[in-house]
């Protein structure tokens, strides 16, 4: 009998790459709560909860796993509902660790000296910055995804325009995230802070990473390291790479520093990325954030290079089986996830049709794009963006040199006519 594997916030692009995993003949994956119910403005977390689990309950077959890619509410939703039928996952306390910002920190710090200073900022007091830290800065809330209300600030001025930001946004995943605490036994630390806290932390400067690695029966390994590389003076990226260009021994440090850190917060039977800051000249790592999930925006990746997608590991993680992943076996020694982005506000006009994007992807072999605008669309209400910028298309680049992969993608943006009227702020 084929395994049923219910996958929260299944999407079709996902789901294509699931169905190339080896062992896909074996599975059916169904979706469980779609995209636009766990993206939206207003998440319940306790709505979404039972009513996966009364969609779970009237399947009328076994429930062989229960899996997921995304961020918050999805990388809560999974512990908790595994829980309630009995299937392998991490626990939702450990996920919480990870997903609290501040509390991820204060576990980080148990066991490694690599993560940046940090405070919380108390957002119903007049907010001033916290003793022992300068500008500049990142200001954060301890609950968010994508970079989102994320701010660089450099003096008074952008601190507190920062401040007042978070403030009017915050409650928007802070508010449905205090059902998760609720669920778990907190520190006071926590309990005090609440889900609704703003986190300070010093700035901190170098080449970017994300460690890829999965936790079986408490044991992490780490399967891959990416480079994510930003726009020319701007925080927000313009490309993930596989594999890392970096030093062998800065690869062996990261992946060691992860494996202490997952161990630490209790985290197993999952996938996991952890995201760094690396100084190579001072030889200085920093610890961005922890993620108690694989990131699926890294699966072309790991397809293209080594032969198949790191939702393996989530799917056969989900099974209770350890991964066996084969390495470097795709058809190209490296590949990248490049993000085209505006930097400006505005109205889409028109976006690549299908057949231009088709016209492309044949003309540019290991190219494949994924449009993540619309005609219509204001940008700045869009899903997809930061703080700073907004995304118009993904772009899949697979190459066997750097200067093809460059190439590729340069021939590709080229080629893909978007219409935009741009907005002052």
């Amino acid at each position: 009998m084929p395994e049923n594997i219910f996958v929260v916030g299944l999407d079709d692009w996902n789901l294509e790459v699931l169905q190339k995993l080896p062992g896909a003949e074996d599975h059916r994956y169904h979706q469980l709560l779609e995209i636009d119910e766990l993206q939206a403005e207003d998440i319940e977390f306790e709505q979404l909860l039972d009513k996966a689990q009364r969609h779970l309950e009237s399947f009328g077959e076994p429930v062989n796993a229960i899996v997921g890619y995304w961020d918050f509410p999805v990388s809560s939703l999974v512990p908790a509902l595994c829980e309630r039928f009995g299937l392998p996952a991490s626990s939702l306390e450990s996920v919480a660790k990870c997903e609290h910002k501040y509390w991820s920190r204060l576990e980080q710090q148990k066991v490694i000296d690599e993560h940046p200073q940090f405070a919380t900022i108390d957002l119903e007091q007049h907010a001033t910055l916290p003793e022992g830290l300068h500008y500049p800065l990142w200001l954060k809330p301890v609950k968010s995804y994508s970079s989102k209300l994320a701010f660089r600030v450099d003096d008074d001025d952008s601190f507190n325009d920062a401040v007042k930001e978070i403030r009017e946004g915050i409650s928007q995943l802070g508010g449905p995230f205090e059902a998760v605490l609720e669920r778990v036994q907190l520190p006071p630390e926590i309990a005090e802070a609440g889900a609704q806290a703003c986190l300070a932390e010093e700035a901190v400067e170098g080449a970017q990473l994300t460690v890829e690695g999965y936790s079986f029966h408490g044991e992490p390994r780490v399967y891959g390291v990416i480079d994510s590389v930003s726009y020319p003076e701007s925080p927000s990226f313009l490309r993930y790479q596989y594999p890392s260009v970096l030093p062998e021994h800065i690869i062996e440090q990261v992946s060691d520093i992860s494996k202490r850190v997952v161990r630490q917060v209790g985290l197993t039977e999952t996938a996991f990325n952890i995201e760094y800051f690396v100084d190579v000249e001072q030889d200085r790592i920093r610890l961005l954030e922890v993620n108690p999930r694989h990131s699926q925006s890294h699966a072309r990746l790991f397809e293209e290079v080594d032969g198949v997608a790191n939702h393996y590991y989530m799917v056969s993680l989900g099974l209770g089986r350890e991964p066996r992943m084969p390495h470097r076996e795709g058809p190209y020694e490296m590949a990248a996830k490049c993000f085209l982005r505006a930097f400006n506000d505005g109205v889409v006009h028109r976006v690549p049709t299908a057949a231009e994007i088709e016209q492309v992807e044949r003309d540019l072999p290991g190219v494949s794009v994924q449009i993540t605008t619309e005609q219509g669309a204001r940008l700045s209400e869009q899903q997809a963006r930061d703080s700073y910028t907004f995304e118009l298309a993904d772009i899949h680049v697979g190459a066997n040199s750097q200067r093809e992969l460059t190439a590729k993608y340069e021939q590709c943006v080229e080629a893909l006519p978007f219409d935009i009227e741009e907005i002052e702020e």
